[in-house]
């Protein structure tokens, strides 16, 4: 049975991957701190629904399926924590058998601050944001090199490190042609946000790593992510996943659908022409599961662009309309002006076939899509605090 270690097994796609593997049969190990959670009670953010602790999430999933997922509350910027999952110190939690799992064949590196927003409150939050995501990357790094060098990490990366060039967009590297001769690079970065930036400081990491100690890493690069359930989340209620609404953690197909089930506006920044790749909250756990099954070969950095489709922020706001007024809401589009730094209108055209090629099975943001999204949101209605939506961090 194989052991898959996930960092940052809290959040909103850590604990969805989690009980994806478990359901499959892997021996699934789960660190947190709860970052997110106490990051939207410092702000006064609020979430759709409460949620109970990783450890309850771990106990109830064993209860209704007979697997187990061990969990770990721990603060990866400390290195002893982080070494600790490898060298046999590590203290769980919760575990139904608290022997240790060993070594992990993989880890998925989630354990970061997500939000481009947040990273750009104020300094201080720049600073959390710097700290917690490059020392945990980091630590991650020299543990595996010090005591699992065959073990293959998948970290987390996204689109936004490659910002949007006015070139097609390749999986991760380029071949450039210069005076004569040719080498092939890393695609170029220009990340939007001190987030995005922090990322583009984790492939750099890895990329060294796997340059002078071999490690096997894959790079994925993911979009905007969207939906609340899962396959395994069916099990029990209490085993969804946070789903935040607001502008700090909300990304914009899960804000747009709550915004509509409450009659707010939908904010469209500026023009609306921004354009990004997006997926389903599905297909990540797919594409995480194929890059598990197919590993980085020692020496590589692999890249994949974890995208299945493209949408501007106009299309999104006009499919969430047509979507809410078929169901019964008053839905109205609200242009605003841009809080962020960034081209609203613009050339986007990645590359991401190859974890098709693995064999991912896209799900595609239809309206029925759409409508089973409302139907659940809507269910949680009394929930939704407007105020919280939409603040106006500005960049």
């Amino acid at each position: 049975m194989s052991h898959i270690l996930i960092l940052g097994g809290d959040g909103y796609l850590g604990w969805p991957t989690a009980m994806y593997f478990s359901a499959r049969g892997y021996a699934v190990t789960v660190v947190d701190n709860y970052f997110r959670r106490n990051a939207c009670t410092e702000l006064d953010v609020g979430m759709l629904y409460p949620l109970p602790s990783l450890s309850e999430r771990a106990r109830i999933w064993h209860e209704k399926t007979g697997y187990e997922i061990k969990v770990v509350i721990g603060d990866l910027t400390d290195p002893e924590v982080m070494r600790g999952l490898f060298d046999g110190r590590v203290k769980y939690q919760w575990a139904v058998d608290p022997t240790f799992s060993g070594i992990p064949e993989t880890v998925v590196h989630y354990a970061e601050q997500p939000s481009a927003p947040y990273s750009l409150i104020d300094y201080r939050y720049a600073n959390i944001t710097v700290s917690n995501n490059l020392l945990v990357t980091n630590n991650l790094m020299f543990a595996v090199r010090d005591f699992a060098p065959e073990t293959h990490m998948i970290k987390l990366g996204t689109m936004g490190e490659y910002g949007t060039p006015n070139i097609d967009i390749e999986e991760g590297w380029i071949e450039i042609e210069h005076k004569g001769r040719k080498g092939t690079f890393l695609f170029p970065r220009q990340a939007s946000s001190l987030y995005h930036t922090t990322k583009i400081m984790d492939t750099d990491l890895f990329w060294f790593g796997v340059r002078m100690w071999n490690l096997k890493v894959t790079d994925l690069m993911q979009g905007p992510v969207y939906g609340l359930e899962t396959d395994e989340s069916a099990v029990d209620d209490r085993l969804k996943t946070l789903f935040n609404y607001d502008e700090v953690f909300g990304t914009i197909v899960n804000r747009f659908i709550v915004q509509a089930v409450v009659g707010y506006p939908l904010t469209v920044y500026g023009k609306g022409g921004q354009t990004r790749g997006y997926l389903n909250l599905k297909d990540t756990l797919q594409c995480v599961h194929m890059s598990e099954k197919t590993p980085a070969k020692a020496g590589e950095l692999r890249i994949f662009n974890q995208i299945m489709e493209t949408f501007s922020v106009n299309e999104l706001a006009e499919l969430t309309q047509r979507v809410g007024r078929k169901l019964g809401y008053d839905v109205t589009i609200k242009n605003i002006e841009n809080p962020r730094k960034e081209a609203e209108e613009h050339y986007y055209n990645p590359t991401y076939q190859g974890l098709i090629d693995l064999g991912v099975e896209p799900h595609y943001l239809t309206e029925e899509v759409m409508e089973s999204m409302f139907r659940v949101v809507a269910g949680y209605k009394d929930n939704i605090r407007q105020d919280v939506i939409f603040r106006g961090v500005k960049w």
